[in-house]
């Protein structure tokens, strides 16, 4: 019971935390990342290719790649700002360039340090 109060609590903290600086986004580890988006609020991002994307994602996850040269455009087209975004990418360096240019955007961002390896090696849900 304490562990569901405690992820109630996070997520009621991160979204009603105050307004974030421009180019500022938080890395959290795949446990807390999980209990993020629990919350129907955050909106899912994954921004690997569309090939990784297809071997297995995170449930629920939108795939805008960041390496295309339209990611921003398409992320502003699929996002809200006013929602936080959770993304993710292998192990943590294409979402932390991702989320530095949502986070300067305006975006309130939380990153999944270490990547979509270690959602895996914590053995959380995965769909293909």
């Amino acid at each position: 019971m304490k562990s569901i109060y405690a992820g109630i609590c996070l997520v009621i903290s991160l979204m009603f935390s105050c307004q974030q600086k421009s180019g500022d986004f938080q890395s959290v580890p795949a446990e807390e990342f999980a209990k993020l988006i629990a919350s129907p609020e955050v909106q899912r991002v994954d921004v690997r290719t569309l090939a990784e994307y297809s071997d297995g994602h995170i449930p629920g996850s939108l795939n805008i790649n960041v390496l295309d040269k339209q990611f921003e455009a398409v992320a502003d087209s699929l996002l809200q700002k006013d929602r936080p975004v959770a993304l993710y990418c292998r192990s943590g360096k294409r979402s932390k360039k991702a989320a530095r240019l949502l986070s300067d955007k305006g975006y309130k961002v939380y990153e999944l340090e270490d990547g979509f390896q270690s959602w895996q090696q914590a053995d959380l849900e995965i769909e293909k």
